[in-house]
């Protein structure tokens, strides 16, 4: 009896503890609330006005899309219409090129070897983690959903696909790493074309049973033959490759390379502020982005039951990784606040939904992490090419997602091997889709191909791509900025070694500069001797 009474007056004080607590905390809400005062409202709006503007650019898009569509605008009055937008757009990407060599190799060029050794092993890992996750999401999500349930003739095929051969796709993948020319990699990628001959083959013929000699006759066959050959597009890749090596190659020559490292971070300095006055035209393109697209959607009421299954689907697989899993994986290996963190990357994360390109948003994600997350530019910069260029997670988890719903739509039952099978190729084919041209179509054709599944049937799914591309595009910028904060948390120790040997390195190279380059100031002069005759230049 004793034992029950004792423990009724320590929980009754632990609630009454709980609402004292509780109590406090609203106090000190509500005086918050009541200090704030005009100045405070105002460089509140002053800080985050990029970002307000950028919602309020989403909102009145999609209010104008909808509205505007009861106009039946024609092609060439929406084109009219999102012209804007096409700046935006054209603008980005004027700086993505400039900013991915300049920024890598800075970036690597900052390191030494055994850090971005470091770095770079941990980069991996983490792109390669968060893909299989983003598969197995994808996989999971279809399999208890199943939207392919149904009829197939609820769908109309939009277009022909072109037929890709996976082990040439993969070639290419090889072949736009290690680009030819440079400056050509800067306008075209590398792509196998196809193209059909005629040839004539000799088989022997038996005409009857009782005739004893065999004739031969030539038949005539048609033969698909890949061509080496182009295609317009940044080569990503090949620059990626490129830079990080000549960055490394620029790092270990110390001070004869500091000319050039002086160049790339003054170009990378450069850029960035031409993002920052871009940044102020880019709710006026988000705007016109979004609202000439719904305006160009078809009508959303003829979309089919599956296809509307299917595309709830990808948005709840989609906002699981991004919502749910990334978030976590910050919180356990930083034990911060992941979301933050994922504030401060709204402005790149809306223009990731409106440009529906990880490539154009590029330049507003480094702003993001490096000003509003303090991350260091040395992670960022080495970080983030890499990351917008092969990792992809939002692209895997829809492609494997994608592959199931086909077979579910045809009626084929996928056992546990290709199920397996189109989880490696979709995490290959995301990692590859920036140096593969047309990187959304063919990725998913090496997937369909690997597994036997109809390489037409990806037109079943392109009256909803346009809006889906936007929602993966956001969840891959997502994945390589929180990838950013890992690698800086758990690359800490490196970078302050990486602070102490450049200081150092520095200070003994000002000591060998000293008597030979150092020109003194006339005020030193006043209290010293003049130097000997013998001057030291």
């Amino acid at each position: 009896m004793t034992k029950s009474t004792g423990e009724k007056p320590r929980s009754r004080n632990r609630v009454q503890q709980i609402r004292e607590r509780i109590h406090l905390r609203s106090l000190k809400a509500r005086k918050k609330v009541e200090d704030i005062t005009k100045d405070d409202v105002k460089s509140f709006l002053r800080r985050n006005a990029f970002v307000l503007l950028t919602i309020g650019a989403v909102v009145f898009g999609i209010i104008m899309g909808f509205g505007l569509r009861s106009f039946k605008m024609s092609y060439r009055e929406v084109k009219y219409f999102s012209f804007p937008g096409e700046l935006l757009m054209r603008m980005l990407q004027m700086l993505v090129l400039p900013l991915l060599v300049s920024s890598l190799i800075t970036g690597m060029a900052a390191l030494d070897s055994h850090a971005s050794g470091k770095m770079g092993m941990r980069a991996v890992i983490y792109y390669m983690t968060t893909t299989f996750i983003a598969v197995f999401i994808g996989i999971i999500m279809v399999l208890i959903i199943h939207p392919g349930k149904g009829s197939k003739d609820e769908f109309a095929k939009q277009q022909k696909i072109e037929q890709v051969s996976p082990a040439d796709a993969f070639l290419d993948l090889i072949r736009n790493m290690f680009p030819p020319n440079l400056v050509q990699a800067c306008t075209q990628q590398f792509k196998t074309q196809y193209t059909k001959r005629i040839i004539h083959v000799k088989m022997i013929v038996n005409d009857s049973i009782f005739n004893l000699t065999n004739s031969t006759k030539e038949i005539a066959q048609e033969e698909v033959i890949p061509l080496p050959g182009t295609t317009n597009g940044v080569n990503a890749l090949g620059l990626v490759v490129f830079s990080m090596s000549f960055g490394l190659i620029i790092g270990n020559m110390k001070e004869q390379g500091q000319a050039l490292r002086d160049f790339f971070d003054s170009l990378n300095e450069a850029i960035m502020r031409l993002v920052s006055f871009i940044m102020w035209y880019a709710p006026i393109g988000i705007l016109f982005l979004i609202a000439g697209k719904i305006v160009e959607m078809d009508d959303i009421t003829e979309m089919g039951g599956q296809l509307g299954m299917y595309t709830i689907t990808v948005i709840i697989g989609l906002m699981i990784h991004g919502m749910v899993i990334l978030p976590t994986l910050y919180f356990v290996i930083t034990r911060k606040n992941p979301f933050i963190f994922i504030t401060g990357l709204l402005q790149a994360l809306i223009t990731a939904l409106g440009t529906s390109s990880s490539s154009a948003t590029l330049p507003v994600t480094f702003k993001c992490l490096e000003e509003n997350n303090k991350v260091d530019k040395r992670v960022t910069r080495f970080v983030l090419p890499v990351g917008a260029t092969i990792n992809m997670d939002g692209t895997a988890l829809y492609e494997a997602l994608a592959a199931i719903f086909i077979a579910q739509v045809n009626n084929m039952e996928m056992n546990f091997g290709q199920i397996i099978t189109i989880s490696i190729t979709a995490t290959a084919a995301s990692i590859g889709a920036a140096g593969i041209p047309q990187a959304g179509l063919v990725t998913m054709v090496i997937v369909l191909t690997s597994v036997g599944l109809p390489t037409d049937d990806i037109t079943l799914i392109i009256a909803v791509d346009w809006f889906l591309d936007r929602l993966r595009t956001t969840t891959n910028v997502l994945g390589d900025s929180i990838g950013a904060g890992i690698i800086e948390f758990l690359s800490k120790d490196e970078l302050q070694n990486s602070d102490v040997e450049l200081g150092s390195s520095v200070l003994e190279e000002n000591e060998v500069k000293k008597p030979y380059q150092r020109i003194p100031q006339e005020n030193e002069y006043e209290n010293e001797k003049p130097p000997d005759s013998e001057t030291k230049m």
